[in-house]
Protein backbone atom coordinates (compact mmCIF):
# COMPACT_ATOMS: atom_id res chain seq x y z
CA UNK A 1 0.00 0.00 0.00
CA UNK A 2 1.22 2.99 -0.92
CA UNK A 3 0.08 6.72 1.43
CA UNK A 4 1.32 9.35 0.78
CA UNK A 5 0.17 11.72 3.25
CA UNK A 6 0.80 11.82 6.85
CA UNK A 7 1.29 14.37 9.51
CA UNK A 8 3.79 13.60 12.96
CA UNK A 9 3.76 15.76 16.20
CA UNK A 10 6.23 18.09 14.35
CA UNK A 11 3.16 19.33 13.09
CA UNK A 12 -0.38 18.85 13.93
CA UNK A 13 -0.20 14.94 13.99
CA UNK A 14 -0.45 12.73 17.68
CA UNK A 15 2.68 10.20 16.89
CA UNK A 16 6.05 11.06 16.74
CA UNK A 17 8.04 10.37 13.30
CA UNK A 18 9.32 7.40 14.63
CA UNK A 19 5.54 6.11 15.67
CA UNK A 20 4.59 7.16 12.37
CA UNK A 21 7.23 4.73 10.98
CA UNK A 22 6.21 2.14 13.37
CA UNK A 23 2.41 2.58 12.78
CA UNK A 24 3.24 2.21 8.78
CA UNK A 25 4.93 -1.06 9.39
CA UNK A 26 2.46 -2.15 11.06
CA UNK A 27 -0.44 -1.39 9.30
CA UNK A 28 1.30 -3.20 5.71
CA UNK A 29 2.21 -0.16 4.31
CA UNK A 30 4.53 -0.38 1.36
CA UNK A 31 5.75 3.20 0.86
CA UNK A 32 4.79 6.23 3.34
CA UNK A 33 5.41 10.29 2.84
CA UNK A 34 5.70 11.98 5.98
CA UNK A 35 4.48 15.44 5.17
CA UNK A 36 4.21 17.79 7.92
CA UNK A 37 2.94 21.03 7.16
CA UNK A 38 5.55 23.66 6.81
CA UNK A 39 8.11 21.71 7.91
CA UNK A 40 10.64 19.11 7.34
CA UNK A 41 12.31 19.09 11.02
CA UNK A 42 10.79 15.24 11.41
CA UNK A 43 12.31 13.64 8.09
CA UNK A 44 15.58 12.72 9.98
CA UNK A 45 13.63 10.97 13.12
CA UNK A 46 11.88 9.30 10.57
CA UNK A 47 14.80 7.70 8.58
CA UNK A 48 16.87 6.91 11.69
CA UNK A 49 13.60 4.66 12.27
CA UNK A 50 13.26 2.78 9.30
CA UNK A 51 13.42 -0.42 8.98
CA UNK A 52 12.11 -3.62 7.04
CA UNK A 53 10.83 -3.35 3.29
CA UNK A 54 8.98 0.38 3.95
CA UNK A 55 9.90 3.45 1.66
CA UNK A 56 9.73 6.43 2.71
CA UNK A 57 8.96 9.60 0.71
CA UNK A 58 9.70 12.99 2.29
CA UNK A 59 7.81 16.13 1.64
CA UNK A 60 6.06 18.73 3.55
CA UNK A 61 2.39 19.88 2.93
CA UNK A 62 2.19 23.72 2.20
CA UNK A 63 0.03 26.27 3.08
CA UNK A 64 -1.09 28.45 0.29
CA UNK A 65 -3.06 31.29 -0.02
CA UNK A 66 -4.63 31.99 -3.60
CA UNK A 67 -5.34 35.53 -4.92
CA UNK A 68 -8.73 35.27 -4.19
CA UNK A 69 -7.90 34.47 -0.67
CA UNK A 70 -8.91 30.34 -1.05
CA UNK A 71 -7.02 27.90 1.27
CA UNK A 72 -4.58 25.96 -0.75
CA UNK A 73 -2.68 22.97 0.30
CA UNK A 74 0.42 21.84 -1.39
CA UNK A 75 2.02 18.61 -0.87
CA UNK A 76 6.16 18.85 -2.01
CA UNK A 77 7.28 15.63 -2.40
CA UNK A 78 10.79 13.87 -2.88
CA UNK A 79 12.37 17.80 -2.85
CA UNK A 80 15.68 18.33 -1.43
CA UNK A 81 15.33 19.24 1.90
CA UNK A 82 18.90 21.38 1.53
CA UNK A 83 17.31 23.84 -0.96
CA UNK A 84 17.71 27.33 0.45
CA UNK A 85 14.83 28.83 -1.00
CA UNK A 86 12.80 25.93 -0.11
CA UNK A 87 13.59 26.01 3.49
CA UNK A 88 12.91 30.02 3.33
CA UNK A 89 9.47 29.57 2.26
CA UNK A 90 8.54 26.92 4.73
CA UNK A 91 10.20 29.22 7.63
CA UNK A 92 8.45 32.74 6.23
CA UNK A 93 4.86 30.42 6.56
CA UNK A 94 5.73 28.57 9.95
CA UNK A 95 6.44 32.34 11.13
CA UNK A 96 2.96 33.49 9.76
CA UNK A 97 1.26 31.45 11.55
CA UNK A 98 1.64 33.40 15.44
CA UNK A 99 0.31 37.01 14.61
CA UNK A 100 -2.52 34.84 12.86
CA UNK A 101 -3.12 32.54 16.17
CA UNK A 102 -3.08 35.67 17.97
CA UNK A 103 -6.02 37.41 16.12
CA UNK A 104 -8.08 33.54 15.97
CA UNK A 105 -7.84 33.58 19.81
CA UNK A 106 -8.64 37.73 19.95
CA UNK A 107 -11.69 36.80 18.03
CA UNK A 108 -12.99 33.85 20.16
CA UNK A 109 -12.16 35.82 23.54
CA UNK A 110 -14.62 38.63 21.81
CA UNK A 111 -17.16 36.25 20.94
CA UNK A 112 -16.86 35.53 24.85
CA UNK A 113 -15.06 31.87 24.63
CA UNK A 114 -12.13 32.09 27.46
CA UNK A 115 -9.14 30.77 25.34
CA UNK A 116 -5.76 32.20 25.55
CA UNK A 117 -2.03 31.72 23.29
CA UNK A 118 -1.04 29.55 26.63
CA UNK A 119 -3.75 26.82 26.60
CA UNK A 120 -2.82 26.22 22.85
CA UNK A 121 1.00 26.47 23.69
CA UNK A 122 0.63 23.89 26.43
CA UNK A 123 -1.50 21.65 23.28
CA UNK A 124 0.94 22.41 21.27
CA UNK A 125 3.96 19.18 21.11
CA UNK A 126 7.14 21.32 21.61
CA UNK A 127 8.78 22.02 18.39
CA UNK A 128 5.74 21.43 16.35
CA UNK A 129 4.14 23.61 13.66
CA UNK A 130 1.68 25.93 15.20
CA UNK A 131 -1.98 25.38 13.63
CA UNK A 132 -5.38 25.34 14.08
CA UNK A 133 -5.69 21.67 15.38
CA UNK A 134 -3.47 22.73 18.11
CA UNK A 135 -6.49 25.49 19.14
CA UNK A 136 -8.94 22.72 18.37
CA UNK A 137 -7.04 20.80 21.04
CA UNK A 138 -7.12 23.76 23.78
CA UNK A 139 -10.37 24.41 23.35
CA UNK A 140 -11.25 20.58 23.75
CA UNK A 141 -9.07 20.44 27.21
CA UNK A 142 -11.37 23.83 28.03
CA UNK A 143 -14.43 22.03 27.46
CA UNK A 144 -15.37 24.39 24.55
CA UNK A 145 -15.61 21.17 22.18
CA UNK A 146 -16.00 17.45 22.32
CA UNK A 147 -13.22 17.13 19.26
CA UNK A 148 -11.02 18.36 16.65
CA UNK A 149 -13.45 17.65 13.54
CA UNK A 150 -16.31 19.67 16.00
CA UNK A 151 -13.86 22.56 15.69
CA UNK A 152 -13.25 22.38 12.04
CA UNK A 153 -17.33 21.93 11.22
CA UNK A 154 -17.88 25.14 13.06
CA UNK A 155 -15.82 27.33 14.90
CA UNK A 156 -12.49 26.67 12.65
CA UNK A 157 -13.92 26.30 9.68
CA UNK A 158 -12.59 28.33 6.80
CA UNK A 159 -15.80 29.77 6.59
CA UNK A 160 -15.92 30.57 10.74
CA UNK A 161 -15.94 34.08 11.74
CA UNK A 162 -13.26 33.23 13.63
CA UNK A 163 -11.06 32.22 11.07
CA UNK A 164 -8.29 34.02 10.25
CA UNK A 165 -6.12 33.84 6.83
CA UNK A 166 -2.64 33.99 7.57
CA UNK A 167 0.34 34.73 5.11
CA UNK A 168 1.12 32.21 2.55
CA UNK A 169 2.61 31.57 -0.57
CA UNK A 170 0.28 30.89 -3.41
CA UNK A 171 -0.35 27.75 -5.15
CA UNK A 172 1.92 29.05 -8.09
CA UNK A 173 4.82 30.02 -6.04
CA UNK A 174 4.75 27.13 -3.95
CA UNK A 175 4.47 24.47 -7.03
CA UNK A 176 7.60 26.55 -8.85
CA UNK A 177 9.65 26.48 -5.79
CA UNK A 178 9.30 22.45 -5.00
CA UNK A 179 9.71 21.97 -8.65
CA UNK A 180 13.01 24.43 -8.38
CA UNK A 181 14.12 22.14 -5.95
CA UNK A 182 14.10 19.51 -7.46
CA UNK A 183 10.88 17.95 -6.58
CA UNK A 184 7.14 16.60 -7.21
CA UNK A 185 3.56 19.20 -6.57
CA UNK A 186 0.36 17.18 -5.49
CA UNK A 187 -2.33 19.50 -4.78
CA UNK A 188 -4.58 18.10 -1.88
CA UNK A 189 -8.11 17.66 -1.13
CA UNK A 190 -8.51 20.24 -3.58
CA UNK A 191 -12.63 19.57 -3.50
CA UNK A 192 -13.04 18.97 0.02
CA UNK A 193 -16.19 21.30 -0.02
CA UNK A 194 -17.35 21.33 3.83
CA UNK A 195 -13.53 22.65 4.79
CA UNK A 196 -15.02 25.88 2.93
CA UNK A 197 -14.41 27.50 -0.29
CA UNK A 198 -13.02 25.81 -3.20
CA UNK A 199 -10.83 25.71 -6.33
CA UNK A 200 -13.37 25.44 -9.54
CA UNK A 201 -11.69 23.00 -12.17
CA UNK A 202 -11.08 26.17 -14.28
CA UNK A 203 -8.35 26.89 -11.53
CA UNK A 204 -6.35 23.80 -12.61
CA UNK A 205 -4.97 24.87 -15.34
CA UNK A 206 -2.36 27.99 -14.49
CA UNK A 207 -1.39 25.41 -11.84
CA UNK A 208 -0.58 22.62 -14.47
CA UNK A 209 1.49 26.04 -16.23
CA UNK A 210 3.85 26.83 -13.11
CA UNK A 211 4.98 22.73 -12.87
CA UNK A 212 1.90 20.73 -10.74
CA UNK A 213 2.19 17.03 -11.20
CA UNK A 214 -0.48 15.42 -9.39
CA UNK A 215 -3.91 15.89 -7.93
CA UNK A 216 -5.09 13.48 -4.64
CA UNK A 217 -7.94 12.39 -5.74
CA UNK A 218 -8.94 10.04 -2.96
CA UNK A 219 -9.28 11.18 0.24
CA UNK A 220 -11.77 10.63 3.19
CA UNK A 221 -13.02 14.74 2.63
CA UNK A 222 -13.79 14.19 -1.24
CA UNK A 223 -16.97 12.78 -1.66
CA UNK A 224 -17.60 10.04 -4.71
CA UNK A 225 -18.98 13.30 -6.75
CA UNK A 226 -15.51 15.42 -6.00
CA UNK A 227 -13.39 11.91 -6.90
CA UNK A 228 -14.64 11.89 -10.31
CA UNK A 229 -14.78 15.59 -11.09
CA UNK A 230 -10.72 15.23 -9.87
CA UNK A 231 -10.27 12.72 -12.05
CA UNK A 232 -12.04 14.42 -14.65
CA UNK A 233 -9.31 17.11 -14.89
CA UNK A 234 -6.51 15.15 -14.07
CA UNK A 235 -7.35 13.10 -17.36
CA UNK A 236 -7.68 16.09 -19.51
CA UNK A 237 -4.96 17.90 -18.00
CA UNK A 238 -2.30 14.44 -17.74
CA UNK A 239 -1.97 14.92 -14.25
CA UNK A 240 -0.90 11.81 -11.81
CA UNK A 241 -3.92 10.66 -9.30
CA UNK A 242 -3.31 9.97 -6.01
CA UNK A 243 -4.85 8.50 -2.77
CA UNK A 244 -3.64 9.28 0.86
CA UNK A 245 -4.68 8.68 4.63
CA UNK A 246 -4.06 12.35 5.86
CA UNK A 247 -3.22 10.56 8.31
CA UNK A 248 -2.98 12.53 11.86
CA UNK A 249 -2.56 9.71 14.57
CA UNK A 250 -5.56 10.40 17.46
CA UNK A 251 -5.81 14.02 16.32
CA UNK A 252 -7.99 12.87 13.44
CA UNK A 253 -10.22 9.60 12.28
CA UNK A 254 -8.06 9.28 9.18
CA UNK A 255 -6.47 5.77 9.39
CA UNK A 256 -2.90 4.93 7.72
CA UNK A 257 -4.05 3.61 4.34
CA UNK A 258 -7.60 3.91 3.78
CA UNK A 259 -7.08 5.79 0.45
CA UNK A 260 -4.10 5.06 -1.36
CA UNK A 261 -2.50 5.56 -4.21
CA UNK A 262 -1.89 3.13 -7.51
CA UNK A 263 1.72 1.70 -8.17
CA UNK A 264 1.53 2.79 -11.53
CA UNK A 265 0.63 6.16 -10.72
CA UNK A 266 3.49 6.77 -8.05
CA UNK A 267 5.87 4.98 -10.08
CA UNK A 268 5.10 7.82 -12.65
CA UNK A 269 5.36 10.27 -10.02
CA UNK A 270 8.27 9.29 -8.44
CA UNK A 271 9.84 9.39 -12.03
CA UNK A 272 8.95 13.14 -12.43
CA UNK A 273 11.44 14.02 -9.57
CA UNK A 274 15.19 15.88 -10.83
CA UNK A 275 16.46 12.91 -8.58
CA UNK A 276 15.43 9.37 -7.14
CA UNK A 277 14.96 10.72 -2.90
CA UNK A 278 12.91 7.77 -1.71
CA UNK A 279 14.51 6.23 1.12
CA UNK A 280 14.82 2.62 1.25
CA UNK A 281 17.19 0.20 3.98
Amino acid sequence: MIDLHAHTTCSDGTDSPRALVNAALSRGISTLAITDHDSTAGWSEAVVALRGDLSLVLGAEISCLTDAGISVHMLGLLFDGSNTQMQVMLEETRDSRIPRMRKMIALLNDAGIAISMEDVEQAKPEGATLGRPHLADALVARGFIKSRDEAFQGLLNNDSQFYVAHLAPTPEVAIRQIRAAGGVAVIAHAFASHRGATLTPSDFAPLVTAGLNAIEVDHRDHSSAERESLRLIARELNLVMTGSSDYHGTGKLNELGECTTDPGEWERLESMANSRRVVRL
